[in-house]
């Protein structure tokens, strides 16, 4: 049976002492792990008394695994006083490794591993079995990085799935899960005053910044401040006034509205006093953290580029000639579908009708802008200082300034849908009048219908109306159907911008570029020494996250702004005439469960 010891680099030179870590069964085999070496001089008792102490912490089970030597000068009897303290230690097996200055292998003697039974057995059995036990073939060293171990995060590496909650954890995760929760072990270094000293990747002195430990100081308050902010916001937001129906209706779709209530929900979710219980909800808070600096970053920018050199002013003045301009396009295309488009024959009674609709409307829509021009500087002005809330705020309100300037157009699209859209479900309806048929509101499906001649008479008749004012119809309907299909598609590309922001893990990605170990996704093993004489030694380096796993697996769900149904449903609407609101704010997302 191979015996596997986990042995931590920075305990290579340690100074004689005792092994303090962990045993591990897995899959019928044992492994130790490593944690600290607790040098000599010491006494057990305190050893003990202070491996309680840490179990009860860390919630760990911590032992004395056995001893470790690296004679010196003076030190002739050590090994011997160390073999004879696993004695003192009888509970697990101990394990007695040396190391001879100059070498790099060790060498490892297993004592101990089944007390009752060596009881019980004659001496011949016991001789035999400690032979079998003290050969160094069975022993392999795992050396690892500690600190790089203790900070890092295994994820699953079978297509993206964790472990099922059923099966045992693999015998790799628990030494990650080991290492990480000693913490409270490695917070005892050599320089210490005290009856013990030990090593551990701290030994050289704790990792500490004042600077960190004031911000941590400083961030009580400064979060309790934000909550009780949040709480006056979400108080005001909760009045009776707010949630009357049209201002209701107003948030639900405006995009700067959901904006702030995504932002709002972060926010609190930050300030919460609860600590991060798993490495999920830390990295989603650190993601927020982060997503909020860069995002306000970016807001910052863009305020500093509109309110220099003027630049409101340029676009107030931009603003009002390129309305108009549209305008003027409209009218032109107006005027261009009143006659006869590309030589197409229309209907020109109707055609009349539905033209000069339409350019009333323009004619409206061009007075309001006329009488809203002497207030649009202002408007630009007071708007350009959401971006101080974040460049997801701007573009946000860049996207409901769109919705409100292409109003008309969505009014035109929304005329040519409903006439469309009653045409051709009245085609439809007297389609299956001349074959005999009915449509069944009750059981949702098309019986057989017999229909005398007065019915058919003006069913053919109506059938021939509409059928000859459909042409003009569907052109009026496909001309404004493309020019709110290429606004969509702008506000569109607003949305997935916003979307980015919000969701990308800037954190994680982070992390993956400046510390990827600590997100790993395996670990892969090198032979560091196969010296005669000597156990094998390998060194297990960590292999980190490929950057797509790192995206997918920690994206931030957000708001969104996704096509309720697929292409195929979006084409079928437009063919029967049916509006069509691909960009809608969808609030209750499945994966938004997944992140809690």
């Amino acid at each position: 049976m191979v015996l596997k010891v986990f042995f931590p680099q920075c305990c290579n030179r340690a100074a004689s002492g005792l092994l303090v870590g962990r045993w591990i069964s897995s899959d019928g085999h044992d492994s130790a792990v490593v944690l600290a070496v607790i040098h000599y001089p010491f006494i057990p008792s305190q050893v003990k008394q202070y491996i309680q102490q840490m179990e009860a912490r860390s919630k760990v089970e911590l032992c004395v695994l056995g001893s470790w030597s690296l004679p010196k000068d003076g030190q002739e009897g050590m090994e011997s006083f160390l073999r004879d303290l696993s004695t003192m230690f009888p509970q697990k097996p101990w394990l007695q490794i040396s190391r001879q200055m100059g070498k790099t292998g060790f060498t490892c003697q297993l004592l101990n591993r089944d007390p009752t039974a060596q009881q019980k057995a004659t001496k011949e059995d016991v001789k035999k079995d400690d032979e079998e036990e003290n050969e160094e073939e069975k022993v392999i060293f795992v050396h690892y990085e500690q600190r790089k171990v203790m900070l890092s995060q295994l994820h699953p590496i079978r297509n993206g799935v964790t472990e099922p909650p059923t099966e045992p954890p693999s015998e790799l995760r628990q030494v990650f899960h080991t290492v990480a929760h000693s913490q409270p072990l490695f917070f005892l270094d050599k320089y210490d005053d005290g009856p013990l000293k030990s090593t551990h990747w701290q030994t050289q002195g704790r990792e500490g910044s004042i600077i960190v430990e004031l911000l941590k100081q400083a961030s009580v308050p400064v979060c309790a401040f934000l909550s009780w902010l949040l709480s006056v916001w979400t108080w005001t937001c909760s009045m009776r006034i707010f949630r009357l129906y049209p201002l209701r209706f107003l948030s639900s779709k405006l995009s700067t509205c959901a904006q702030l209530s995504s932002r709002t929900k972060h926010l609190r979710t930050l300030t919460s006093p609860k600590a991060a219980v798993n490495h999920t909800q830390f990295m989603r808070k650190a993601h927020m953290f982060v997503s909020f600096l860069v995002d306000v970053a970016l807001g910052m920018l863009l305020v500093s580029w509109l309110y220099r050199d003027d630049h409101i002013s340029m676009l107030a003045n931009m603003l009002v000639p390129a309305a108009d301009r549209v305008a003027k396009e409209l009218e032109e295309l107006l005027q261009w579908l009143m006659g006869a488009p590309a030589g197409l024959k229309m209907n020109r009674v109707l055609d009349q009708v539905l033209g000069r609709f339409f350019l009333y409307h323009i004619h409206l829509w061009i007075s309001y802008i006329h009488l809203m021009s002497p207030f649009v500087e202002a408007i630009l002005w007071y708007g350009g200082l959401s971006a101080c809330l974040g460049l997801t705020f701007a573009l946000s309100l860049l996207s409901d300034m769109v919705a409100l300037l292409t109003f008309h157009i969505y009014c035109f699209y929304v005329y040519g849908a409903r006439i469309y859209c009653l045409k051709i479900y009245g085609l439809s309806s007297l389609w299956r009048l001349f074959r005999g048929k009915k449509w069944n509101v009750l059981r949702q499906r098309v019986d057989s219908c017999s229909y005398d001649v007065d019915q058919l008479f003006i069913g053919t008749l109506l059938f021939t109306i509409l059928l000859f004012l459909l042409p003009t119809t569907a052109l009026y309907y496909l001309v404004f159907t493309l020019l709110r299909v290429v606004i969509m598609l702008f506000q569109g590309v607003i949305h997935l911008s916003v979307d980015f922001l919000n969701s990308f893990p800037l954190f994680a990605m982070g992390l993956r570029v400046c510390r990827p170990y600590r997100l790993a996704e395996g670990v892969r093993f090198r032979v560091l020494s196969d010296e005669p004489g000597t156990a094998l030694h390998l060194l297990m380096e960590i292999n980190p996250l490929k950057s797509s796993t790192v995206i997918q697996t920690y994206r931030t769900p957000t708001y969104s702004c996704y096509p309720k149904d697929s292409w195929a449903a979006l084409v079928k609407k437009l063919f029967v005439g049916e509006l069509i609101y691909p960009w809608t704010h969808n609030s209750t997302k499945a994966d938004a469960t997944k992140a809690d």
